[in-house]
């Protein structure tokens, strides 16, 4: 029982060790799950925290920002798609620290944003820019140490 709580499992696996850097190779439809999942829990996450500033006037408070949530809501979900793609494609290969959380955070951040403020489509399009940049510099912060790694023969 103790071995579940261990720091190095003596199997070599340790149960609760899923998301911090580990090679998740496997089949296409199990990384394709993945990012719809991710993507879609990011965004259903921001969608329900913001409720209070879409909320409807019948209930006393104003939305904070007037116009159609289903663009930003469609427009996020994409976004989260390729951020999620991005950090899973490189998970897939070498170990990658936590993609799901920061697939998830930047599209949840991005959706948050999104809806409460309803910014005109080029910030929006900046703010996916700056969503892809972060999950690529994430990837490359992970494929860094693996690239050193292999030049030195460790």
């Amino acid at each position: 029982m103790t071995d579940l709580f261990a720091p190095d499992s003596p199997s070599g696996t340790d149960p609760f060790d899923d998301d911090e850097g580990a090679v998740r190779p496997g089949p296409f439809w199990r990384h394709a799950l993945w990012v719809a999942g991710v993507s879609a829990a990011a965004v259903a996450a921001g969608w329900v925290t913001s409720l209070f500033r879409i909320g409807s006037e019948q209930y006393g408070l104003p939305p904070a920002a007037p116009g159609a949530l289903w663009p930003y809501l469609a427009a996020w979900a994409a976004i989260g798609l390729a951020v999620a793609t991005v950090l899973r494609a490189t998970a897939a290969r070498v170990p990658v620290h936590a993609p799901g959380r920061i697939a998830a955070a930047l599209t949840f951040l991005g959706t948050r944003l999104s809806l409460g403020w309803r910014p005109e489509a080029p910030l929006v399009g900046a703010m996916a820019a700056t969503a892809l940049i972060a999950a690529a510099v994430w990837c490359a912060i992970a494929l860094r140490p693996h690239r050193a790694e292999a030049e030195t023969g460790l």
